[in-house]
């Protein structure tokens, strides 16, 4: 069972586990058809997509109509996202935005450049979590493919998980949409996803 952390008559929104695609893998089930027998509906609609390794907020439509006006709010950029990140190893900065244009390197990776011509933004900060590792709160101003894990390599703090893009091997890529706030219909809704037992929280919540 998917875990539902808010169920509005138009759009629900999940706890994605981290390993779960959002589209369908060779035989297996997807999320949407997994969601859809879940809710007893025939059809459910991805708003926005996270990667398969990446847990957290997924906010998913229940009709057409809502798909529609919620995909626009996110090409508008009027939804409001923040990701968690862990890493073992220190930043060149601790705080502030990263930029640059990502162009395709080896293999299905990605890398950031200098030039500016179509950047992917992220603002973040970080503070120490214990035993040599480091929490990040990441907000992408964009959303480009593989943009936060690319975003934390170029600041030498690759992802913990990540051995795509230098990180340290281990269970689980440790990405996690944490918050996610977007309008609909005059209103704003704000979800958040606990990240579970064995992350660290910010010290702000």
């Amino acid at each position: 069972m998917l875990d539902i952390l808010l169920q509005h008559t138009d759009f629900v929104v999940i706890n994605k586990p981290a390993g779960l695609s959002v589209h369908r893998d060779q035989a297996e089930r997807g999320l949407t058809e997994t969601l859809a027998h879940q809710l007893g509906l025939p059809q459910v609609w991805l708003v926005h997509r996270l990667d398969k390794p990446t847990s957290g907020v997924l906010l998913l439509a229940l009709n057409a109509q809502a798909a529609s006006e919620l995909a626009q709010a996110f090409a508008n950029r009027e939804a409001a996202k923040t990701y968690l990140a862990l890493s073992d190893r220190k930043p060149a900065k601790k705080q502030g935005w990263i930029k640059g244009d990502m162009v395709r390197s080896r293999q299905s990776a990605w890398k950031l450049t200098r030039s500016m011509e179509n950047p992917a933004q992220t603002r973040f900060t970080s503070q120490s979590a214990g035993t040599g590792r480091r929490l990040f709160v990441l907000q992408p101003l964009t959303g480009k493919t593989h943009q936060l894990r690319v975003a934390m390599k170029s600041i030498g703090s690759p992802i913990i998980g990540d051995t795509l893009y230098g990180g340290t091997p281990a269970e689980r890529l440790y990405l996690h949409a944490w918050r996610l706030a977007f309008p609909f219909r005059g209103e704003v809704y704000s979800v958040e996803a606990p990240p579970g037992d064995a992350w660290p929280l910010p010290a702000d919540g």
